[in-house]
């Protein structure tokens, strides 16, 4: 069994799977700073300067607090300014894999169309250019 599995492990797939989900995992903390950090900013100073992190409901009578991370603490809140913001990374983060498999696409296709045009051009195998050399001789013979 333990052999199986080292053959599993070794196996192409699992190893791009497990360099997708490192190389994912990254660029998921590249995307929320840039939501965080960048385009939430931006949305806020639009819609007259609010902070969508800070968009909360809460559930319990205690919760007075202004701030999501103070309500969290004194209750249960529905945090939907969170969700909100979650949102927006994943439709961002959604666009992307869109435009970078597209362009994946694009290129196979092109490497596809590559690969075609030069088998077309490739040369005859020996046995059929032999065979079309003596057609050719037999041609040229004068006739008996």
């Amino acid at each position: 069994m333990l052999n199986e599995f080292k053959a599993f492990i070794a196996r192409g797939n699992v190893m791009d799977l497990a360099v997708g989900v490192i190389i994912g995992g990254a660029f998921g903390g590249i995307v929320k700073s840039l939501v965080d950090d960048v385009i939430m900013p931006i949305v806020g100073a639009i819609f007259g300067g609010f902070d969508f992190s800070n968009y909360f409901v809460g559930l319990s009578a205690n919760v007075n607090s202004p701030t999501l991370t103070a309500a969290r603490q004194q209750g249960a809140v529905l945090a939907y300014g969170s969700f909100i913001t979650v949102l927006i990374n994943f439709l961002i983060l959604a666009w992307i894999i869109f435009l970078m498999v597209k362009g994946v696409n694009a290129l196979q296709k092109q490497v596809e169309r590559k690969k075609a045009a030069s088998e077309d051009v490739a040369p005859p195998p020996a046995d059929v250019a032999l065979l079309t050399e003596i057609r050719d001789l037999l041609a040229k013979r004068p006739a008996v």
